[in-house]
C-alpha cells in the first residue's frame, strides 16, 4: 500500500507540472501569434492573462459533450481517455536529472516507441466507434500518417542508439558528456543536425 502511494505521488509530481507547463506554453504561443498579427491576444483573465489557461480548462470541462446516437458509446468515450493516458505514460521514462526518472528502464526508447505506436489504435477506435464512414476514413488516414512518421523517427533515433550504445534514456544523456572529439559535453544534435529536419513535420 505504501509503495503504491509512493508511486502515485511520484507520478503526480511528474504529471501536474507537465500539464501546467503545456497550458502556459500554449498561452505563450497565443501571445506570440497575437504580437505577430498586431493584436492584443488573451489579456483579460488575471494579471496580463496569466489565468487564461485555467479559464480555458474550466470552459473545456463545462462544455456540452456531443455523443452521436448511432455510435458505440463506450468505445467513443474511452478513445480520447486512452489517447490522453498514453501521452502521459510516455513521460515516466524521461530523466529529469542524473538517474532521476519515475521508471529507469534499460529499454526506455523501446518503451516510448511502443507507447507511441499504441496511440494509433486510439485514433482507429475513435473513428470506428462513431459509426460514420467519413469519420472512419479520416481515422484510417490519420493512422497511416502516424505510422509513416514513426518510421522516420525510428530511423533517426537508431543513430543516437548506435552512438550511445544504450536504449536507456539516462545512459544516452550521460553519453553526451563523453564527446568523441573534444572530450566535453556536446549534445547529439550537433552530430545529427541533418536528421533533425526529418522531425520537422
Amino acid at each position: 500500500m505504501l509503495f503504491s502511494l509512493k508511486i502515485l505521488v511520484y507520478f503526480l509530481s511528474l504529471i501536474l507540472p507537465l500539464l501546467i507547463a503545456v497550458a502556459y506554453f500554449t498561452l505563450i504561443e497565443r501571445q506570440i501569434l497575437a504580437a505577430v498579427q498586431r493584436r492584443q491576444g488573451p489579456i483579460i483573465v488575471g494579471f496580463y492573462g496569466l489565468l487564461q489557461p485555467l479559464a480555458d480548462g474550466l470552459k473545456l470541462f463545462l462544455k456540452e459533450t456531443v455523443l452521436p446516437k448511432s455510435s458505440n458509446m463506450i468505445i467513443f468515450i474511452l478513445a480520447p481517455v486512452f489517447t490522453f493516458g498514453l501521452a502521459l505514460s510516455g513521460w515516466v521514462v524521461v530523466p529529469f536529472g542524473d538517474g532521476f526518472a519515475l521508471s529507469n528502464l534499460n529499454v526506455g526508447l523501446l518503451y516510448i516507441f511502443a507507447i507511441s505506436s499504441l496511440s494509433v489504435h486510439s485514433v482507429i477506435m475513435a473513428g470506428w466507434s462513431s459509426n460514420s464512414k467519413y469519420a472512419f476514413l479520416g481515422a484510417l488516414r490519420s493512422a497511416a500518417q502516424m505510422i509513416s512518421y514513426e518510421v522516420s523517427m525510428g530511423i533517426t533515433i537508431v543513430s543516437v542508439i548506435l552512438l550511445s550504445g544504450s536504449l536507456n534514456l539516462n545512459d544516452i544523456v550521460i553519453a553526451q558528456k563523453k564527446s568523441l572529439i573534444l572530450h566535453s559535453f556536446i549534445p547529439n544534435v550537433y552530430y545529427f543536425f541533418h536528421l533533425c529536419f526529418s522531425w520537422n513535420k
